[in-house]
C-alpha cells in the first residue's frame, strides 16, 4: 500500500511540475527542448554511476549546464535553438556512454532511468518531488513575464523586460524538472509528459492562463488514472500514464473538430 501511495504522490507532483512548464514549451514550439534535456540528463546519470554518487543529484547540475549552453548558443551565434539542442543532445549521450562503460563491473539497472520506475520510488524521492513542486510554485510570479516573452519577444524587449534573463531562468527550471521527472517516468517518456497535457489544454483553451490551469489539471490527474489502469491491467505504469494523456489529447482533438 505504501508503494502505491508513494507512486501516486510522486506521480501527481511530477505531473504538476511538468505540465506547468509544458505550457511554455508547447506555446514556444520548443517540444524538442524537453526531449533534448531528458537525453542530456543521461550524461549526468551515467556520471553519477561512475563516481558512485546518487545519479539524479549529479544529473541536476549536468543538465543545468546543458540548458544554459543551449540558451547561450542561441543568443550568441547564428545557430538556431533546435540545432544547438541537437548538438548538445549528441554530446551528452556520447559522454553518458563513455561514463557508463567506464564503470567496471557495474551491474546497476540503467533501464529504470530510461523507462521509469514509479513503483520503486521511496519516501526520499517523494520529498524530492515535493521540493521541486514547491520551487515550481515559487516561480508563479514569473509567469506573467514568461507569458509576455512567449507571445511577443520584441515588444517585451521594448518594454525593457529582461527577456534573455527570463529565457535562462525558464530553461534552468525546465532542466531541473526534467531531472526530477526521469526518476518517476523515465528519460524516454519525460518529453511526452512535458508536452501532452499542455498540447491537450491548448486545443480547448481560449487564453494562456486557461491553458496553464487546464494543463496542470491534466498533468496532475492523469498519473492517478494511469496508475489505476496499470494496476488493473498489469501494465507498465509510466507508459500507461503517457497513453492516458495521449488518449485525452486525441479526445480533445476529436471534440474540437466535431465542434467546428
Amino acid at each position: 500500500m505504501a508503494i502505491m501511495q508513494n507512486a501516486l504522490i510522486g506521480g501527481m507532483l511530477v505531473g504538476f511540475v511538468a505540465s506547468y512548464y509544458g505550457v511554455f514549451i508547447v506555446q514556444r514550439r520548443m517540444a524538442f527542448l524537453g526531449n533534448g534535456l531528458s537525453h542530456a540528463a543521461f550524461g549526468g546519470v551515467a556520471l553519477g554511476i561512475l563516481i558512485g554518487y546518487e545519479p539524479v543529484y549529479v544529473a541536476v547540475p549536468f543538465t543545468l549546464a546543458m540548458a544554459i549552453a543551449i540558451v547561450w548558443i542561441r543568443e550568441n551565434s547564428a545557430i538556431a535553438e533546435d540545432t544547438a539542442i541537437g548538438v548538445l543532445f549528441a554530446v551528452s549521450m556520447a559522454l553518458g556512454g563513455i561514463f557508463y562503460f567506464a564503470k567496471e563491473g557495474y551491474g546497476g539497472d540503467l533501464f529504470s532511468y530510461l523507462f521509469g520506475s514509479i513503483l520503486m520510488i521511496t519516501v526520499k524521492d517523494v520529498w524530492l518531488a515535493t521540493a521541486m513542486a514547491a520551487a515550481t510554485a515559487a516561480t508563479i510570479p514569473l509567469w506573467g513575464a514568461w507569458a509576455y516573452a512567449t507571445f511577443d519577444r520584441d515588444l517585451a524587449r521594448t518594454d525593457r523586460l529582461r527577456v534573455v534573463w527570463h529565457d535562462y531562468t525558464l530553461a534552468c527550471a525546465i532542466a531541473v524538472a526534467v531531472v526530477v521527472s526521469i526518476k518517476i517516468v523515465g528519460m524516454l517518456l519525460v518529453a511526452a509528459f512535458l508536452v501532452l497535457p499542455a498540447a491537450t489544454a491548448r486545443i480547448v483553451s481560449q487564453s494562456l492562463r486557461q491553458m496553464t490551469v487546464l494543463s496542470v489539471a491534466i498533468g496532475t490527474v492523469t498519473p492517478a488514472i494511469g496508475l489505476y489502469i496499470s494496476y488493473l491491467a498489469n501494465l507498465p505504469p509510466g507508459a500507461t500514464i503517457i497513453l492516458v494523456q495521449a488518449a485525452l489529447f486525441a479526445l480533445a482533438l476529436a471534440v474540437k473538430r466535431a465542434a467546428q
